[in-house]
């Protein structure tokens, strides 16, 4: 069983940045592959960006590339998103979640979830 915790979220605007930070209990973390992902309002759940247990794999959704940044910390228990040049399409509730197994960007094949954090971005 892995909980998770995101933080870091917050009103920021367009241009700016954040970095958002989901920590996880459990002695598995290390074996999990984490993903991140957003829902606005009135919206489906997408995916934006994952990273495999080992940190050597990664993907982005295309909007995202080149702006945004997953990373973990393995000793720390901790998975992160760096955001920059955010733009207010960006806007959205960002949750983390977890998977024993490969990264993938199906929000369905992920059982472990955080509660979400509220990313805003003002024009």
């Amino acid at each position: 069983q892995v909980q998770l915790v995101e933080s870091g979220g917050g009103l920021v605007k367009a241009g700016g940045s954040l970095r958002l930070a989901c920590t996880a209990s459990g002695r598995t973390f290390s074996s999990y592959a984490m993903g991140w992902f957003r829902q606005a309002p009135g919206k489906e759940r997408e995916f934006v960006a994952a990273i495999s247990w080992s940190g050597t794999t990664t993907f982005y959704e295309v909007s995202v590339r080149g702006r945004f940044a997953i990373s973990r910390d393995n000793t720390k228990n901790t998975v992160y998103l760096q955001m920059d040049s955010l733009k207010p399409e960006d806007t959205a509730v960002y949750y983390c979640a977890g998977r024993a197994g490969d990264p993938t960007g199906a929000y369905y094949e992920y059982p472990y979830w955080g509660q979400g954090t509220q990313v805003t971005v003002s024009s």
